[in-house]
């Protein structure tokens, strides 16, 4: 008990210690701790830490990270896109969510680079937030439960908002739970909080997130754990021959084309509207990129959906040239609404928006359908950047955001959420900026 009170007041001394030390430490800890709350409340945090870094300004301080310029870049290429947008009302609404996009690299240029001791704390400190917030939604789920008797609300957006995502928010638990895993010298507190977070990924029932993030965890156990080096040669021969059975035996490709033709509402991607507000029929992967018309009361799986809106992309570049441009910023929903009234896919009703006003539902499409080739390469770029720094650092808890980013990409437009474009900008900023320089002692 003694030793757990002494480590907690290690920490808020610390806390304490380099808020004092570094202006903009505390305003960049409450940008990140509040992403889970109102959009507002981030907002406000983001100004903050920019007065932070206005008012603590020194000529010496400034340094020029030439990987952080890539964000620059894929903002001025938003403002460029309004002057192709096919829907510039819709473009000019969103533009200012992308904001981060060149403020938070432009400010960790013009002031003192965090030191990794800075860093680490500021992981800790994110990390121990989203375990209080799991808490919250967990005794939540608890008394809704205790009320409706219904098991529901312990799963994906019966255990948080529809407005927060559950898949984003399993990014958010996920990068926690691998932040605290690397804890040198792991307290009782630290132990519990890992347990709380990895039944909360499970309950967030995130299927494409929680493999990747399991996946990660295996890694973790083989490769950055003493018993993990240990067996790591027995470890790999096991794994090659599992793999080998996998691939080898049977027969793979009636296995393959059998998966593509099913109709099972199982997924593991989430679905985006549930089957019962559309209808019985169930769309298979198949159907989704060959049926030459759908009907009202066809229902697309999570995974369907995804190859019915990369068919759309696929159609839609091959009707209007716009490879280069795109459609701009947020424009391409117009393309989609008209896509989806002619492919007689169900269109909504009183309670619930149809699948015409959804989003393509990963972010490299987004990127190249709105922004042309080049806001494609951008993305391409930055992942790249975040892969590249995490091997050559051997740093699992980058390692674990790249593989993180990369997964969620390929399920969710995440960064045309202004959650998702300041949690990325954020943490990529710090990995890069802070890894990369040679900080002054403090």
């Amino acid at each position: 008990m003694y030793k757990a009170q002494h480590s907690i007041n290690t920490f808020f001394k610390d806390i304490l210690f380099e808020s004092k030390n570094h202006h903009s430490f505390l305003p960049m800890v409450l940008l990140l701790v509040t992403l889970p709350l109102h959009n507002g409340l981030n907002n406000v945090m983001l100004v903050l830490y920019a007065l932070s870094v206005i008012f603590s300004f020194k000529r010496e301080n400034v340094h020029w990270v030439k990987n952080l310029f890539p964000l620059i870049v894929l903002f001025f290429m938003t403002i460029l896109s309004l002057s192709w947008s096919i829907d510039l009302e819709r473009s000019l609404r969103a533009l200012p969510r992308f904001t981060a996009f060149l403020l938070v690299p432009v400010l960790f240029m013009l002031s003192k680079p965090f030191s990794r001791k800075q860093l680490s704390l500021i992981l800790r400190i994110y990390s121990y937030s989203i375990v209080i917030y799991c808490l919250f939604f967990t005794l939540k789920a608890f008394s809704l439960f205790i009320i409706s008797q219904d098991v529901s609300v312990f799963f994906f957006h019966g255990l948080v908002p529809k407005e927060l995502n559950a898949v984003h928010v399993s990014v958010y638990v996920g990068m926690a739970f691998f932040i605290l895993i690397q804890q040198n010298q792991r307290s009782y507190l630290t132990t519990l909080s890992l347990l709380l977070l990895f039944v909360f990924m499970i309950l967030l029932s995130a299927y494409a997130i929680l493999i990747t993030f399991l996946l990660l965890f295996i890694v973790y156990l083989f490769y950055f754990t003493k018993t993990g080096k240990q067996l790591r040669l027995r470890n790999l021969i096991v794994f090659i021959l599992f793999i080998g059975s996998v691939f080898f035996t049977g027969k793979i490709q009636d296995s393959v084309e059998s998966e593509l033709k099913a109709k099972s509402e199982k997924s593991i991607n989430h679905t985006v509207i549930a089957k019962e507000e559309v209808g019985l029929r169930i769309v298979s992967i198949n159907e989704a990129w060959t049926n030459k018309e759908f009907s009202p009361n066809d229902f697309f799986p999570g995974t369907a959906f995804r190859v019915y809106q990369a068919r759309l992309f696929y159609e839609l570049f091959q009707e209007d040239k716009v490879f280069w441009t795109g459609f701009g910023l947020n424009a391409s929903y117009k393309k989609l609404q008209e896509k989806a009234k002619s492919y007689n896919v169900f269109q909504g009703n009183e309670t619930q928006e149809g699948y015409q006003n959804k989003n393509f539902h990963n972010q490299y499409i987004q990127n190249f359908a709105e922004l042309g080739f080049f806001g494609f390469l951008i993305l391409l770029l930055l992942v790249a950047i975040v892969f590249k720094n995490a091997l050559q650092q051997k740093d699992f808890i980058q390692i674990a955001f790249a593989v993180l980013m990369i997964s969620l990409f390929l399920t969710e437009s995440f960064l045309w959420r202004q959650r998702g474009v300041v949690f990325f900008t954020a943490f990529y900023c710090l990995f890069t900026a802070t890894q990369l320089l040679p900080t002054k002692k403090d």
